[in-house]
């Protein structure tokens, strides 16, 4: 009757945990909002499963300037080598949960000396050597583990998202370079054709046909166009700066292509809205931040059941005697199970503290993927737009250009006056500065989208 009651009792111990969670294991969310994610398609994505995420940046910049570029900043950013030490730190984390699963091993050696008031002295010595053992069946250990997994895949997200947001960044401030470099050509080029006018009005002054006003007013204006090419000069001298820091190296000329150089696609596919969870890599550090949280929950449950240890020491004492000679042998072993009864309530409140914050990290991961398909609008929306005013940019350009032509003509057989002129040529340089600066956000938006959909880990 003895024995049925014990085996009764160790099977009731065995199923307990199953039965209150402890060993359940982490779920993904129901993530069914996730099919609505893009209120945008493109022309190819509606069933293709493929994404612009697919290719690796190597394939998606062929500018070879910018691909070395962003090598040299994958090699030096200081952000990116702290989150590769980081990656590091979890792995040693891992790996001490997992050896918490094996005995320990210790050994313990000490002597004393006694002097007696009878002038004798003697002297004892022991040696041993113990080990000790958590038999987890209550999942403590299985838990830390896991949420060490967990802390772990983090860490590899975490390394992955400063690497996409690196060469994002890299490839942003490279073009910000070369549309800063194109406004600069298109202000110069300006100037040129302010020097012409110039010297064209003062030959229509000296022919009666226009007054100094005019040649006053053209010179005001070179002056305002030189003062804006000192303006870009300037802000071409911070970016180069910037981006220095950014690969890591002092500040130096970067070498780079020009912006008409530059190609990209001009259909791009987004692949499925559900793909975000798996591609993001802040996404997926959320979601590992969950699992995390979730064995923190289960860990928490695991401090009311019972805690068994086995352990047992073995060694020996001795006088003066050597050690190849002991005095006694000392042998032990013991098994202990320490069961929780009264903690001042401290696992009652540990558990819902776990529980809370598996919510909040919950929230957090369903909000960081509402915010991923939300970059991803954004980043559709700038593309397109940024396409179709490219396609008006480039009409309005041919006609400033006639227009200035054409009043220009006029001026010179006295048909007009100088303020048409200056009027059409004034619209010109601003209709040329604004397709360099269109072109950049067609551009950026291929950079955004190919980072808001998870590319760069390649």
């Amino acid at each position: 009757m003895k024995r049925i009651f014990l085996n009764s009792a160790f099977a009731l111990v065995l199923l307990l945990p199953a039965g209150c969670g402890i060993y359940t294991k982490y779920q993904r969310p129901e993530t069914a909002f996730a099919d609505s994610l893009y209120l945008l398609q493109t022309k190819t994505d509606k069933a293709d499963t493929t994404s612009l995420a697919d290719l690796s940046w190597r394939e998606l910049f062929s500018d070879s300037q910018l691909r070395g570029l962003i090598t040299k900043g994958l090699n030096n950013n200081t952000d990116l080598r702290i989150a590769r030490s980081k990656v590091r730190e979890a792995e040693a984390t891992l790996k001490a949960s997992r050896m918490a699963f094996f005995p320990s091993v210790s050994f313990d050696a000490d002597g004393s000396v006694k002097h007696h008031t009878a002038g004798s002295t003697s002297k004892s010595y022991s040696a041993a050597i113990s080990a000790g053992w958590e038999l987890d069946i209550f999942g403590r250990l299985h838990n830390a583990k896991k949420g060490a997994v967990a802390a772990l895949e983090q860490s590899y997200a975490y390394e992955q998202a400063v690497q996409t947001q690196l060469i994002a960044t890299i490839a942003n401030s490279y073009y910000t370079l070369l549309m800063l470099d194109e406004q600069l050509r298109i202000s110069r080029r300006t100037l040129d054709n302010w020097e012409k006018n110039i010297r064209a009005l003062a030959a229509l002054k000296r022919a009666g046909k226009t007054n100094e006003t005019a040649v006053l007013q053209a010179k005001a204006n070179r002056l305002d166009v030189e003062r804006s090419a000192l303006t870009l000069e300037k802000q071409i001298a911070e970016q180069q700066n910037a981006l220095c820091s950014l690969l890591g190296i002092v500040p130096q000329t970067i070498k780079r292509a020009t912006l008409a150089e530059q190609q990209f696609p001009k259909t791009l596919s987004v692949g499925l809205p559900l793909q975000l969870v798996n591609r993001r890599p802040d996404v997926r550090q959320a979601e590992y931040a969950l699992a995390e949280a979730f064995y923190a929950t289960n860990a928490a449950r695991s401090a009311f059941y019972p805690k068994i240890t086995l352990g047992g020491s073995a060694g020996w004492t001795f006088g003066s005697n050597t050690i190849a000679d002991p005095g006694t042998w000392l042998l032990s072993a013991l098994g202990s199970l320490a069961q929780p009864i009264f903690a001042n309530g401290q696992n009652r409140a540990r558990l819902k503290i776990a529980k809370e914050q598996q919510e909040q990290a919950l929230v957090r991961f369903k909000q960081q993927l509402l915010d991923a398909g939300i970059e991803v609008n954004n980043a559709l929306t700038l593309w397109q737009k940024s396409l179709q005013r490219l396609d008006v940019d480039k009409k309005r350009i041919v006609h400033l250009r006639a227009a200035v032509w054409n009043t220009t003509l006029l001026m010179k057989y006295g048909q007009t006056n100088y303020l048409e002129v200056l009027t059409a040529q004034q619209n010109l340089l601003q209709a040329e500065l604004a397709e360099a600066s269109d072109k950049y956000d067609e551009i950026q938006g291929i950079i955004s989208l190919f980072h808001a959909l998870g590319g760069g880990t390649k």
